[in-house]
């Protein structure tokens, strides 16, 4: 299934996008149906009642129409692995690592589809980052490599935009001040549930900035596959349902290039992959610094 949040007439409605490409309003068929993603992943059957629900209303609707907006507005946990791809291990000339590198957004980062990214006026250096995003669907801690899949959801498209003169131009390296500015965490368009996605360690993901084609790899690049986020993070961390673990970023990015590309005011950014969509973020400058 492919979910998502709209911003309809009625407010915010979680909606199921059918092949026919319309808005099935989940809400109007079934009041028992959570009104947010969230909601529905921490319910234990929740997934299970919008599926059922869906038989008769892939095609029968009640239809709803909306601008779609960030599938996952609040989530509890932003986590974030970096230096995840041997493709961009490798451009970065870093050794690959041993055990995943862990870090953090906070949920004023997450911006909708369509919805600007914003420039600070003190950061210059601004990045982009595809990322494949997973979800968790249910409380893990202590969970197994083997088991880790019992416990993601689903996956969405992220842009792991990043100011790399805060995460590394500053005394110690500033990589929370770096990463968490407001916006700098776009997601969606859809959440795609797992059994839609086949083997999330074989998709295809790529980045456009401004058309043109920046990153380009498939998942299988992944050093630590997300069977082994789930279980290495939850050693230490209890993940629960709506928690987002945006796995890593492939080569291409703009700081590795020569001469280094990095945002600028009017770009457009589309974070793509395979069975899940396009996420198309426009980039402003901060108004204190247009």
């Amino acid at each position: 299934m492919k979910l998502g949040m709209i911003d309809a007439e009625a407010g915010l409605r979680v909606v199921a996008l059918n092949p026919d490409g319309q808005y099935v309003d989940l809400l109007a068929l079934d009041a028992q149906i959570a009104p947010t993603l969230i909601g529905i992943l921490a319910d234990p059957e929740g997934l299970a009642r919008v599926a059922s629900a869906l038989v008769t209303g892939w095609s029968k609707g009640p239809f709803i129409e909306g601008r779609l907006v960030a599938p996952f507005s609040r989530p509890g946990k932003i986590i974030c692995i970096g230096l995840n791809y041997r493709d961009h291990a490798k451009e970065t000339g870093a050794e690959i690592p041993t055990e995943p590198v862990v870090f953090s957004k906070f949920f004023n980062t997450i911006t909708s589809p369509e919805a600007p990214v914003v420039l600070p006026s003190v950061a210059h250096q601004v990045d982009f980052e595809a990322e494949l995003v997973a979800v968790i669907g249910k409380t893990a801690k202590n969970v197994s490599k083997s088991k880790a899949f019992e416990f993601i959801a689903g996956y969405t498209c992220g842009n792991d935009v990043s100011a790399r003169d805060w995460q590394k131009g500053r005394p110690g390296g500033q990589w929370l001040m770096g990463k968490t500015p407001d916006t700098f965490a776009p997601i969606g368009p859809w959440f795609v549930t797992a059994d839609e996605i086949g083997d999330p360690h074989d998709l295809a993901i790529s980045l456009k900035l401004n058309q043109v084609v920046m990153q380009q790899s498939r998942t299988n690049e992944l050093i630590f596959g997300i069977d082994e986020l789930v279980a290495h993070l939850s050693q230490l961390v209890t993940l629960e349902p709506g928690d987002l673990i945006f796995t890593g970023t492939p080569s291409g990015v703009g700081v590795a290039r020569k001469p280094p590309v990095f945002l600028k005011n009017g770009d457009v950014m589309e974070v793509e992959i395979e069975g899940i969509g396009v996420l198309r973020n426009p980039v402003v400058a901060d108004s204190h610094n247009r």
